[in-house]
């Protein structure tokens, strides 16, 4: 067998790090959420609503890069759990807003300290190079 092309060679693919890393820091929060019944991404939605009360689905899909066929679906088990309300904006019907309800507020108290259970667990990074890796990983992003 002959050596394959360098360019496609495992280890000099910026996209599997990033992958892997992406679902090992994932699959930390898989036993701090399962109890509180949320999957990771319903959090992160939780997280947008926490600060913001009131977004609509496009700008929800924005802030964390989800399309609709992800949201829609997720968003519709929130509300029937009783954690937010979808309603039509009045000014463009065309337009989902999504609204934080109290039972989706309280959470944010059972959330408080995932933050810092995900950080002591990503050991060997400290505050300096997460901020870079964070900085660098928005750049990519954006």
């Amino acid at each position: 067998m002959s050596q394959p092309y360098e360019q496609l060679k495992l280890e000099n693919q910026l996209c599997f790090p990033l992958y892997a890393c992406a679902r090992k820091i994932t699959n930390l929060y898989t036993p701090v959420l399962k109890p509180l019944g949320l999957t990771y991404t319903q959090y992160i939605v939780f997280m947008v609503l926490w600060e913001r009360e009131k977004v609509s689905v496009g700008e929800l899909g924005k802030v964390l890069h989800l399309d609709a066929g992800t949201l829609t679906p997720l968003l519709k088990n929130l509300e029937k759990s009783g954690y937010v309300t979808r309603e039509r904006m009045k000014e463009d019907e065309r337009v989902t807003l999504v609204c934080i309800t109290e039972k989706g507020d309280a959470l944010k108290e059972e959330c408080k300290d995932i933050p810092a259970k995900i950080g002591s667990a990503c050991t060997g990074l400290n505050a300096k190079d997460a901020k870079e890796l964070f900085r660098i990983l928005s750049k990519l992003l954006g």
